[in-house]
């Protein structure tokens, strides 16, 4: 499918003689004599670079060609580049015979003046326009002497998007002629580390490719190169013209140790939020198609493919349902079901038949969509938490029924009432797009094009893999109260897999100490808390790496990403609002230097001893595993009323961290510890690397690394990380599990696990199993102290339960405060595993398994 949000970059030079003012065809290069080393009628492009710094998803791109003109006479060069519609152009250079003529961005109505001087003179060049799906071309042109030299130099930045689980680069190079020194050069920096880096091309051979690129990545830092030859560029061994025409793809992701990574460099924050191991929250899915007449022949079959395609990824938890509308509307169903394997069957069938015919009511399409949405909430039809979604297909403006788009909007927009995203997908270019647009920007969802091309069914459904499984709803990021100013949009309706959300924002005092960020959400079966807290003056510090980092990154990235959004407002913004953001992000485009669709970059250099003005416009879009010895139960608590909690607690054991000669002075320590409460279908299994949390058979995986709060009815699950996890009940019990890490590199060392009951008092008296029977008080009595083998620990005599046992003075750890030490406290030691103190024998506590 194609998106908008990849960064790609097409590189051309083309060239034409020169003749009074610009001439604006460019000459073509098949049939020209190319001469050595790449010079086509004398102009020699003799160096091309493209270089790419990444750091903490923000790229700044520098593109830079070298050209000399070897001819007798003046020849123009024609300086063409395509950049991602999502980039801004933040500078362009040109530089003759050593003399820099710099580019400055202006408000676009003041360098429009500039331009349509520049235009009744005949001596306009420079322009952006729309170019395909995803790219705009930037076009410039110079006359250039015999004998001199040129430089162009453009500079753009964007903020990569994460899309299903990676960060792409899309270079699209087309060089046109053999260039001598071409090279594609990428560092990334990313704090978190990087975990996958991958660049391959689509216009050379794997064995070409391995010679001439280079790829490597350790620890925070990336590094890609790519340097042909001049004999590799060529399309055949023989051949002067090149075959650098196509794709280069640079893909990385990063390490997702901790779901949230938070960043504070000179006043400013970044928070990346990307969890992974939840189970997905289940979708009630209306489909709203356009089935008039426009959508015959090819379109309406790749409609019918797509949503087959799609019923084969929807899942059973899901719920769906079909609306048609041409000049009427028809409904698959009355309400929506349940995407069971027969009712998947007769939506398949029902798919197949679908037919165009007719008109466009747009409006009561739509609106039998969202009111079916409303009615299976209200009427409690889906699951409480689930969420609810419309995607809306059409290829035209709305034509029968009401069809004025401004009371649409109106109608769509009361109807939903923020309760749920509204997804707009234009099919081809005979339609209002800013319609569609704004009317899914207004109800928390989007626009996207779709293309009329033989790949138009995967792009649709390139579009559904994008929000088939949310894994949180109601996203709110937040940070302390006072201390944040100018902050970017930190609240989402829906957290999708594969994607990131970033917020970024303003201290208001830049020499705070520390930064917490919390990130509250409703996930499948649960509501979760995730909190990240960082020390400033530490994070700076690890942030000093001068190779990587380009200026003021992060201060860029929070105002690139404030324009964005303030764009987006402004497009279903009115009156005073409107001109509000237009204001704001006016200013933000001055002050940062972006060409943005409220700016334009002027360049004025020379043309036959006289100025010559070009303008640059943005156009908008029409781990080890330790095998445990035995399980042992550790407590349950059958249930007695609604307000009581049937728990069971089991741990799995591990040895003695050191070598033993005595296998019956062996020590054991938990390794693992399985939590299970049946009520309420609830299972916890809690090891040394990772805490996983199901609910029926839906696994939700946290590392302890995170920091992050998950409550669900009257259960609570908080684990601070790399210290503990603490587990409440309601008012009732609360456990703390801690986790002990010790140093591995002496022979038998592994971490374990502590177990600690808070308030133990609230236990029920029917608390059992090997710990639970000593959680009430019992009598017992010592006497008869006296000197044992060993002389610091004197023996004793222990009566309890009926039974006379001798016990040993020593000290245990409590690491209930202090996780990391502990603290030392006096205890008796019953020999023979407990035998006498336990009800029953040991034995009789071992369970089959954890759950």
């Amino acid at each position: 499918m194609a998106s908008t949000w990849w960064p790609c970059l097409v590189l051309a030079l083309l060239f034409s003689e020169a003749a009074s003012g610009f001439s604006r065809s460019p000459l073509r290069l098949l049939g020209k004599r190319s001469l050595p080393g790449g010079a086509v009628d004398g102009i020699e492009v003799y160096s091309t670079k493209i270089s790419c710094k990444v750091t903490s998803r923000f790229a700044h791109n520098v593109v830079t060609t070298k050209a000399v003109n070897n001819a007798d006479k003046a020849k123009e060069v024609s300086f063409d580049v395509e950049l991602p519609k999502t980039a801004f152009i933040t500078n362009f250079t040109l530089t003759i015979d050593g003399v820099t003529y710099p580019g400055n961005v202006k408000e676009k109505e003041v360098a429009k003046k500039q331009y349509e001087k520049a235009v009744s003179q005949g001596k306009t060049a420079g322009l952006v326009k729309a170019s395909g799906r995803k790219l705009e071309k930037f076009t410039v042109s110079v006359n250039v002497a015999a004998g001199s030299n040129v430089i162009f130099e453009l500079t753009y930045e964007e903020l990569l998007k994460r899309h299903q689980g990676k960060y792409e680069m899309f270079l699209k190079v087309q060089p046109k002629q053999l260039i001598k020194h071409f090279e594609i050069e990428a560092q990334i920096f990313e704090p978190q580390g990087i975990s996958t880096l991958d660049a391959e091309a689509s216009f050379i051979t794997n064995d070409l490719l391995g010679s001439a690129l280079t790829k490597s990545f350790s620890g925070k830092k990336g590094h890609v190169s790519f340097k042909p030859s001049l004999d590799q560029q060529r399309s055949c061994p023989t051949c002067s013209d090149s075959l650098l025409n196509g794709d280069f793809t640079i893909t990385y992701d990063v390490n997702r140790e901790s779901p949230a990574n938070v960043q504070v460099v000179n006043g400013y924050f970044v928070h990346f939020f990307a969890p992974q191991g939840l189970p997905v929250v289940p979708k009630n899915v209306v489909f709203v198609i356009d089935v008039s007449g426009s959508m015959a022949g090819r379109k309406i079959q790749q409609t019918r493919d797509a949503l087959l395609k799609i019923l084969d990824d929807v899942k059973e938890t899901d719920y769906l349902n079909f609306i048609l509308f041409s000049g009427g509307v028809t409904t698959w169903k009355d309400q929506l079901v349940q995407a069971t394997p027969e009712n998947l069957q007769e939506a398949r069938t029902f798919v197949k038949n679908i037919r165009d015919d007719g008109m466009t009511n747009l409006n009561d399409g739509l609106l039998r969509g969202i009111h079916m949405l409303n009615k299976a909430r209200e009427e409690n039809l889906v699951p409480e938490r689930s969420t609810s979604i419309v995607i809306m297909l059409t290829d035209g403006d709305a034509n029968a029924g009401e069809s004025r788009p401004e009371r649409i909007q109106e109608n769509v927009r009361n109807a939903i009432k923020g309760k749920f995203p509204l997804y707009n997908l234009g099919f081809g270019n005979n339609l209002n797009f800013n319609f569609l647009e704004t009317m899914g920007l207004e109800n928390h969802g989007f626009a996207r094009r779709i293309y009329e091309d033989s790949d138009a069914d995967l792009q649709l459904q390139g579009f559904y893999d994008e929000v088939a499984n949310p894994l949180l709803t109601e996203v709110e990021m937040e940070y302390p109260q006072n201390a944040i100013l100018d902050l970017t949009q930190n609240s989402y309706q829906h957290f999708y897999d594969g994607s990131e959300i970033v917020v970024a924002g303003r201290l208001a005092d830049e020499n705070i100490n520390s930064f917490k960020a919390d990130v509250k959400g409703q996930g499948a079966f649960n509501d979760l808390t995730f909190t990240e807290e960082v020390d400033v003056k530490e994070m700076e510090e690890a942030l000093k790496e001068q190779d990587y980092i380009f200026g003021n990154y992060l201060e860029r990235l929070w105002a690139y990403l404030t324009i964005e959004q303030l764009l987006e407002k402004r497009k279903n913004a009115q009156g005073e609002e409107k001109e509000n953001l237009t204001a704001q992000a006016l200013d933000l485009s001055l002050k940062y230097h972006f060409v943005t669709p409220l700016t334009s970059m002027v360049v004025t250099k020379p043309e036959d001893n006289e100025d010559q003005t070009a303008i640059a416009d943005k156009p908008g879009e029409e781990a080890r595993s330790v095998t445990p010895s035995r399980a042992y139960l550790v407590g349950s608590q059958p249930p007695q009323n609604p307000y009581y909690y049937g728990l069971t607690v089991n741990g799995q054991i591990i040895g003695d961290k050191r070598d033993s000669t005595a296998a019956n002075n062996r020590k054991t320590f938990f390794g693992k510890l399985g939590i299970t409460n049946t009520q309420m279908d609830f299972r916890m299994e809690v090891t040394t690397e990772k805490i996983t949390l199901w609910n029926g058979d839906e696994p939700s995986t946290f590392s302890w690394l995170d920091t992050v709060t998950v409550t669900q009815d009257r259960i609570s699950v908080t684990i601070n990380r790399k210290k503990n996890m603490v587990i409440s009940f309601g008012d009732g019990v609360t456990f703390v599990v801690v986790l002990h890490q010790v140093w591995k590199k002496l022979p038998g060392h592994y971490d374990f696990l502590g177990f600690y009951v808070v308030d133990s008092h609230r236990m029920s008296a029917q608390t059992h199993g090997l710990l639970g029977q000593f959680f009430h008080p019992f009598d017992f009595k010592v006497s008869d102290i006296h000197p044992g083998s060993d002389p610091t620990k004197p023996d004793a005599t222990m009566v309890v339960k009926n039974h006379r046992l001798t016990v040993t003075r020593g000290s245990q750890k409590d690491y209930r405060k202090d996780a990391s030490v502990g603290m030392k406290v006096a205890c008796w030691f019953v020999h023979n595993n407990g035998k006498g103190l336990i009800d029953g024998i040991h034995t009789d506590y071992i369970v089959p398994n954890l759950f």
